[in-house]
């Protein structure tokens, strides 16, 4: 992790690895199938993000082969993969807006139920302060070129509603939970 508890682009990776096994055993060649997938269309395909090698986990003893070692024997997550993958999970959110902060948040949308109500409602709360911090900067932004009645003012009009639909959604989400 960075400094600042948020994921490099390996663990995210690996929290995508581990989300996918949590919720069932599947193959190598399935499980390495989907985070693939998932990664490249959330943010495009990523040789950070991609490069990292599932075998590894196998390593770690976060997940162990529960019928042999080839592609097609199935992986299952272990209880210090579990653990693992809630502390990915409960990880900060960078406050600059980008495609691996995009794939961290889809992560957490995607595993989330893998918490229990508690820590949901906290990844929720973060992720509504994330985005108030967002606005908060848009704002400032605005309130500097409002009167430039410029182009930039019509998209950061666009941009804070955006982000005001967001906040309302988490926020609504966060009590439906």
């Amino acid at each position: 992790m960075y400094a600042d508890n948020t994921l490099t682009p390996k663990e995210a990776t690996r929290l995508c690895a581990l989300g996918i096994i949590a919720n069932a055993p599947v193959s190598y060649a399935e499980l390495a199938s989907n985070v693939r997938h998932f990664v490249t269309h959330v943010m495009g395909p990523s040789l950070d993000v991609l490069g990292t090698s599932i075998e590894l986990l196998k390593h770690e003893g976060l997940v162990i082969a529960v019928s042999g070692d080839t592609d097609l024997d199935l992986l299952q997550i272990t209880d210090k993969g579990l653990i693992e993958l809630k502390m990915l999970l409960k990880a900060n959110i960078k406050q600059a807006e980008n495609d691996l902060n995009k794939l961290i948040i889809a992560l957490k949308f995607r595993f989330m139920d893998l918490l229990d109500a508690t820590e949901q409602k906290v990844q929720l709360e973060l992720l509504a302060e994330s985005v108030d911090n967002e606005l908060a900067r848009l704002e400032a932004l605005y309130a500097h070129h409002v009167t430039d009645g410029s182009h930039l003012v019509e998209w950061l009009d666009r941009e804070i509603e955006d982000l005001e639909r967001r906040r309302d959604w988490l926020k609504a989400k966060s009590e439906r939970v």
